[in-house]
């Protein structure tokens, strides 16, 4: 029986690495894309949406994807374009740390990893409120699911290094 459940945790342990490391990869995508909208100017980045979407629109100008993208083209202002690098850079910065001290197994950046993680959810849940993107969707199923991995390994961590003391 305990080489089975030590078996399950080895199954649990590779679920949650693979999850952190999504995760980590996750958080360098908004790190260079936080980055990018600050030294990339509003133009430039308007003239590389109508290039992606002009071919979509003239096939389907119905086209969902393409024809939302070209009202956030429109949209776009160097507030908002701020606003999304700031937000992209402070998201992206505190999941890494976050993700690297998990990966090293610090005992205090699981309870924090929860809560920072949980609150994530929460503004996500209020984005999608406002916007309606199922994107938010997958990605808050994705940070629950991380959640209560981080959540399982935090407590086998604690009960594995209680076993271990005198």
């Amino acid at each position: 029986m305990e080489k089975f459940i030590k078996a399950q945790e080895k199954k649990i342990y590779l679920a949650f690495e693979i999850s952190i490391v999504l995760k980590g990869i996750h958080s360098v995508i908004e790190i260079v894309s936080g980055l990018a909208l600050l030294f990339v100017s509003q133009q430039f980045i308007t003239k590389i949406i109508y290039y992606l979407i002009q071919k979509e629109i003239v096939e389907d100008p119905s086209d969902f994807i393409a024809t939302h993208l070209y009202v956030l083209a429109q949209d776009l202002t160097i507030s908002s374009q701020y606003f999304a690098a700031y937000y992209l850079l402070s998201h992206g910065v505190v999941k890494f740390f976050l993700i690297i001290n998990l990966l090293k197994k610090k005992l205090w950046a699981y309870p924090l990893a929860l809560v920072v993680f949980g609150l994530f959810i929460v503004y996500q849940a209020y984005r999608y409120s406002i916007t309606g993107s199922i994107f938010l969707i997958f990605l808050t199923i994705l940070d629950l699911i991380v959640m209560v991995l981080t959540f399982h390994e935090y407590r086998y961590l604690k009960k594995m290094s209680s076993e271990r003391l005198p």
